[in-house]
Order: structure tokens, then C-alpha cells, then sequence
């Protein structure tokens, strides 16, 4: 026997809470008075704890069916990550870019400076970007000071996802990437392959959690230097065959590190792109610790570069076919 189907009234369609009012059935959001009152009178407008949850099933769960195919995916949401959403999401409102972020809160390393100290400092011509966002600073000749961390991280966040085509992810980890011949016969990374971080976390204490995916032609890998999560794309390109071996990350060099990295952003196999302190570990850059411009503008070439991608390939349903 086939059990009943379960069947229920959309809360935006009937009301949930009904009073009588005059001997007549009425809609209690309409009747029951909303105050803003700090003197011991607040008052909120009533709801039922099932339009709580519907209210965000429906969002999250149609924001992942929508972006099922993506036209660029950017894996890691530090500051190299946000600074390459930003300038793509400004400069091609078109492209749906979806943000993937293991971490609960984004923002990477960039809440504070060197050793647990709130500066940051951003090294000339990076700052050009911190004025574009309004990120205000204190001029030191060569480089600039913003007085906390938080305050560029919360502002290019903020900005980011103000972005209509941009979503984010959080609190989900890229367990693994697509990889196909694309139609030269060429392996090509072609998207992303994803779970909830708690789960990623736990695949040693339970079985069979199979992963979602997301189809893209184009990714940008912001995963930062070795760590519990960093560098997983240059480390799966090795696993996978891709590259040969890292070049693991060189000592701390800030004149020698920060100019190779943001020369260094590119295409590093076809359809991903590298950006930020990842690229050390994939190409034995040396590291510049506690100063920030690098990844700001690391960000914004590897979106130069996704848009060059992007406009260099014909694309069909999020795979390139030419």
C-alpha cells in the first residue's frame, strides 16, 4: 500500500495564525500591532517556527539548484578570494560566480594582522584598491596601515555579497575537483566537487556521505598556503597527475614573495586558476607574512584572468565545448 503524500498550504499563499476580530476570521499579522518600544514594550510581529525553517530551506536549497552549473567558482574566501569576487562580480554582472568557503566564518587570515596584532599593512600600489572599496587608511610613505584587519575583510565581504550574481557557501569544503578531457582530448578541471565541512571532517567516523557537485568551466583556487584545508587544489593537481610535484612554499622574503605571486596568478592547468598564498606551495614562491597587498591584487588578476578564460572558450551549460 502506498502511503499517503504529504501535503501542506504555502506560508505565503494562507496565513498560519488567524484571530477573530467582530465575530470575523482575520489574518493576525494584520491585526496584531507591531511595536518599537525600548521602554519595556517591544513588540514583534508573530510567526510560526515551520515559516522560519521554509523561509530558509526554500532560499538555500533553490540558491544550490541554481548554481548547480556556475560560470566561475571560487574555492576559499580570504582576502585573495573576495578581491577576486569583487572585481569579476563589478566587472561581469553577467557571470553567476558562486563562492565556496570550508570555514563557518570567511575571510581567512585577514581578521588580523601578524601575530594576533589588528594592523594591517598593505604595501603601494595595493592601496588603490582599498581606497576603490572605501577602506580608509594611514598613509606610511611606501605602504599604507588600515588600523584593523576586520575593517578591509568586513567591508570587501560586505560589498561581495551585496553583488546580486555572487553567493556564497559557507561552511562547505571542495572535497574533490572535476576533472574531463575536454573536446581537444585535453584533461580539463570542469568543477568542483563539494559536502558540508562537518562532514568532510567526519568520513573517518561514518560511511557512504557521498559529495554534491558543481559544474563550471572556469575555477579559481584561493585555498591558501599548506594547512588543515590549504593548498588542496595544487595538492590534488598531483594526485590527480596534473603536476608533477609541489614547490612547497620558500622562506619569508616580503620584496621577493608578494611581486611573484601576483605575477605568478594564471591559468595553471586548463579551467583552474590560482591566486593568493596557494600559489606558493604550487610553484615554491617564497611567503611575505603579515602584509596583505599581494593577495588583494593577486585577487584581481586571477578575475582578469577568468574573464580572459571565459571569453577565449565557447561554453554550453557550463562546459566548454570549443
Amino acid at each position: 500500500m502506498v502511503p499517503p503524500v504529504a501535503t501542506y498550504a504555502s506560508p505565503l499563499d494562507e496565513p498560519i495564525l488567524q484571530t477573530k476580530k467582530n465575530g470575523t476570521q482575520v489574518n493576525s499579522k494584520a491585526s496584531d500591532e507591531v511595536l518599537e518600544d525600548y521602554e519595556g514594550g517591544y513588540r514583534f510581529a508573530p510567526i510560526e517556527e515551520a515559516q522560519v525553517s521554509r523561509a530558509m530551506i526554500k532560499r538555500y536549497f533553490n540558491m544550490m539548484y541554481e548554481r548547480a552549473v556556475s560560470d566561475v567558482v571560487i574555492v576559499g574566501a580570504g582576502s585573495a578570494g573576495l578581491s577576486c569576487a569583487y572585481h569579476l562580480a563589478k566587472n561581469r554582472p553577467d557571470l553567476k560566480i558562486t563562492i565556496i568557503e570550508a570555514g563557518v566564518a570567511p575571510g581567512g587570515g585577514a581578521w588580523l594582522g601578524g601575530q594576533l596584532m589588528t594592523p594591517m599593512v598593505v604595501r603601494k600600489p595595493a592601496d588603490r584598491f582599498l581606497t576603490e572599496i572605501g577602506v580608509p587608511f594611514e598613509d606610511e610613505g611606501n605602504f599604507v596601515v588600515v588600523k584593523h584587519a576586520a575593517l578591509f575583510t568586513s567591508t570587501v565581504l560586505s560589498k561581495v555579497l551585496a553583488m546580486p550574481n555572487v553567493v556564497l557557501m559557507n561552511a562547505t569544503a571542495v572535497e574533490d575537483l572535476i576533472i574531463r578531457p575536454d573536446s581537444k582530448g585535453v584533461q580539463r578541471v570542469s568543477g568542483v566537487v563539494t559536502n558540508w565541512t562537518l562532514v568532510a571532517l567526519n568520513h573517518d567516523t561514518q560511511s557512504c556521505m557521498d559529495p554534491n557537485v558543481i559544474t563550471a568551466p572556469v575555477i579559481v583556487s584561493a585555498t591558501g598556503h599548506d594547512g588543515p584545508m590549504g593548498a588542496f587544489s595544487a595538492k590534488r593537481l598531483v594526485s590527480a597527475g596534473l603536476l608533477k610535484e609541489l614547490g612547497n612554499m620558500r622562506c619569508l622574503d616580503m620584496n621577493r614573495a608578494e611581486p611573484a605571486i601576483v605575477n605568478g596568478t594564471r591559468e595553471v592547468v586548463p579551467g583552474m586558476i590560482m591566486t593568493g598564498m596557494e600559489l606558493s606551495e604550487h610553484d615554491g614562491s617564497n611567503r611575505m607574512g603579515p602584509t596583505f597587498g599581494a593577495m588583494m591584487a593577486s585577487g584581481i588578476k586571477a578575475a582578469k584572468e577568468a574573464i580572459r578564460v571565459l571569453e577565449s572558450h565557447e561554453i554550453v551549460d557550463g562546459k566548454v565545448v570549443a
